[in-house]
């Protein structure tokens, strides 16, 4: 479910961001082609290559220890980008909104360009780690096949700091630094919308609504529910994972009446649904994104409709003779 409603709709989103044509800079979008190109990646390497293969398909190269533990690394890094980009793009819309100095020079496609390398670079870098966690469960024709974690995981200092380390960064620091950023941000607005009211007196009414203050109150409304999708549809599986360091990646023990197991997969689900949420919630609030959006539903109907009316005005050069 998650898979067939993330994909498309990340994918609708790229095409009218590419598009241009949606009144958001060029900073913004590259942020939020980033968010959205994460996204993608994070439900191909683990809902489908993880998920749904370990679940449904038959043994095939995917079980092959070597792969195996690249998919899990991968699909790390792709959530660790998706959660970063979040931030950043929040940071973003910080400095834009209350920092003037820094926006000229900050805001601009160059340096989101910059930032989106740096946090992919970093993200794979970080998960690297991972990929050593992993051994084969047995071995056929010398093949190794299957992925169980090592020994050493358990009880390796190395590890168990690791791993603590990675549950903060993402996303506790994330949860923390988007909360940080958007209440300053929310702070900003309020201040200068309260300032903007004073000096232009007391004279608008509840129909002279200043159209100013209205985009800022919009825009804190926009900021809270990022801020609140992300955190509420990830508590799940952060509380998860601080209380349970085994993750069932190949679902060997799995029992719908275990309430682990059970509060594990609502934490997974939960956080992937949020991979898709984020760029929704901005996208549909922008008022070109949605012209963009209903233009793009209705150009097949409208393309069919003119070529059913050409060809129903065009005449065959035999008919005009008799």
């Amino acid at each position: 479910m998650v898979s067939s409603l993330t994909t498309p709709v990340n994918s609708v989103a790229i095409v009218i961001l590419k598009r241009g044509k949606c009144g958001l800079s060029k900073c913004i979008t590259q942020y939020l082609l980033a968010m959205t190109t994460a996204d993608i990646f994070l439900v191909i390497t683990d809902v489908i290559l993880n998920r749904i293969n370990n679940i449904y398909f038959p043994i095939n190269f995917l079980f092959i220890t070597p792969v195996c533990a690249l998919k899990i690394s991968l699909f790390l890094a792709a959530t660790n980008c998706s959660v970063w980009f979040t931030v950043v793009f929040t940071f973003d819309r910080f400095v834009a909104i209350s920092c003037q100095k820094l926006k000229s020079r900050y805001c601009t496609k160059r340096i989101a360009t910059v930032v989106v390398i740096a946090v992919s670079f970093f993200s794979c870098v970080r998960c690297i780690p991972w990929y050593f966690v992993f051994t084969h469960s047995m071995i056929i024709d010398n093949v190794p096949w299957f992925c169980i974690e090592k020994e050493f995981y358990y009880t390796s200092p190395f590890y168990i700091v690791y791993e603590w380390v990675d549950s903060a960064l993402t996303p506790l620091l994330p949860f923390a630094l988007i909360l940080l950023f958007n209440t300053l941000t929310a702070r900003n607005i309020i201040i200068v919308s309260r300032l903007r009211r004073r000096i232009m007196g007391q004279g608008l009414t509840e129909k002279h609504i200043d159209p100013e203050v209205e985009n800022r109150r919009k825009s804190i409304i926009l900021l809270f529910a990022l801020s609140a999708n992300f955190i509420i549809l990830w508590i799940p599986y952060v509380v998860h994972s601080l209380t349970w360091r085994i993750v069932n990646y190949n679902y060997t023990d799995k029992s719908f009446t275990n309430p682990i197991y059970v509060a594990q997969q609502v934490g997974f689900m939960l956080q992937l649904l949020s991979s898709c949420t984020n760029t929704c919630i901005y996208g549909l609030t922008q008022r070109k994104f949605r012209e963009e959006l209903k233009n793009g539903i209705n150009y097949p109907f409208i393309r069919i409709v003119k070529l059913f009316k050409q060809q129903k005005n065009t005449v065959p050069e035999q008919d005009l003779h008799f």
